[in-house]
């Protein structure tokens, strides 16, 4: 995903701030500490300093993909391997220290702290002269018209001059050069970063098959999950309401010759029950895949699944064609399922939904003014969403302060297959 590039001006002084904090020594006592604590790891104690230093590492490197990205005006990825959170504390250091990334980071330590210091020093360098001469030139112009400048013990002219062909001339010299080098410099010192810290193409193939692997069992568990569910449904609901039919159908038959009335009424039952049966299966059904989704396509199933739901809710729909089946009831089940998380737990007066469709993906959006707090990590409605849309390869964000409001922000990669 690219962005636009920073103005120069703002690439200078980013650049200025980036020398002025220091970083050549804050990253050489970052590459050193990490070092000893890595090299102490046999005996015991350098397993959580290591463990705290290399995170430490990943946000430090984190925030400078950031930068190389606002810089080069394109994304820089995250090139570490997925986390297991089922990994205690040892396992966590050895899957960090055995992640080629990692020690990409560390090769990233030394470079930046040369290479990148020094193209950071003379950014700084650059600006400080033209003050510097500027300042000179001032001081020169200041001192009276009879006063002379001495330079280097041979050239002796007047202050004044001194000023006009030195100073000033100087101080623009230098500001030009800096004006026109110092983004240069910066982009420069950003490709040294990206260059280290984005994932190599072998690294990337890796975690693509880690992130396959994870969504292709979350899919089976799903699945699994959803028959284990119907069957219930089927077993508990329908199949009970068809064998009662069954039962009051043939104790109709044994007494329709010697009690009409007790018949009549055992087939009055049987018809309630058949008629329970056919809801059951109805609703059934329409879980699996609702009609009015083959029938209406994605946004008229949300209109009507908005005009059922007892919340108030806006809702705004821009997607110029048809998706695919799959996706359409994938996007249909994670809005209905983000929506009764909201009437069931968000104590919210108000709801909202968003779906568009823009570069190759469907963006769903659910907002609510509840009390908020809500956390896909909680084992909550919002991770069988999660697992639901990670078959898609999509992405579910959730933003959710307390005091609210929530938003779930929810994308899947697809094509439009037809017109609406």
């Amino acid at each position: 995903m690219s962005s636009p590039r920073p103005a120069p001006t703002r690439a200078q002084l980013y650049g200025w701030a980036l020398a002025m904090v220091g970083m050549m020594p804050v990253l050489y006592v970052l590459l050193s500490t990490l070092l000893t604590s890595i090299g102490l790891i046999v005996i015991w104690l350098g397993i959580p300093c290591a463990l705290g230093l290399l995170t430490l590492l990943r946000k430090l490197t984190d925030v400078h993909r950031r930068r190389a990205a606002w810089i080069l005006g394109t994304e820089v990825e995250r090139p570490y391997r997925a986390r297991n959170p089922e990994h205690g504390l040892i396992r966590r250091v050895f899957a960090m220290l055995t992640d080629s990334a990692t020690w990409r980071d560390v090769a990233w330590l030394f470079v930046q702290g040369t290479v990148g210091s020094a193209l950071a020093i003379i950014n700084v360098a650059l600006p400080l002269g033209a003050l510097g001469y500027a300042t000179l030139a001032t001081w020169w112009w200041a001192l009276p018209d009879d006063a002379e400048v001495n330079f280097v013990g041979f050239l002796t002219v007047s202050s004044t001059a001194s000023a006009l062909l030195v100073g000033i001339p100087l101080s623009l010299v230098y500001g030009a050069i800096w004006y026109v080098l110092s983004p240069r410099i910066m982009r420069a010192q950003a490709k040294v970063s990206a260059s280290l810290l984005a994932p190599t193409e072998a690294a990337r193939l890796a975690n693509r098959v880690q992130e396959l692997t994870v969504s292709r069992a979350d899919t089976v568990d799903t699945q699994a999950a959803e028959l284990r569910r119907i069957e219930r449904d089927l077993h508990d609901g329908a199949q009970a309401r068809l064998v009662a039919l069954g039962m009051s159908l043939g104790m109709a038959e044994e007494t329709v010759a010697r009690d009409p009335a007790a018949a009549q009424e055992l087939l009055a039952e049987a018809r309630i029950a058949s008629s329970q049966a056919l809801a059951e299966l109805r609703d059934l059904v329409r879980g699996i895949h609702p009609p009015v989704l083959a029938d209406r396509g994605l946004e008229g199933a949300i209109q009507a699944l908005v005009l059922a739901n007892p919340l108030q809710t806006d809702v705004d729909i821009d997607i110029p064609g048809r998706l695919s089946a799959p996706v359409e009831s994938a996007a249909y089940f994670a809005v209905a399922e983000t929506l009764t998380n909201v009437v069931k737990h968000a104590s919210a007066s108000k709801a909202w939904i968003r779906l568009s469709y823009e570069d190759g993906k469907l963006v769903m959006l659910v907002g609510d003014d509840g009390r908020g707090g809500a956390n896909a990590s909680d084992g909550t409605g919002l991770r069988g969403i999660e697992r639901r849309l990670s078959a898609f390869d999509g992405t579910l964000v959730v933003s959710s302060p307390l005091g609210g409001p929530t938003v779930v922000v929810m994308s899947v990669p697809c094509e439009l297959v037809g017109g609406n």
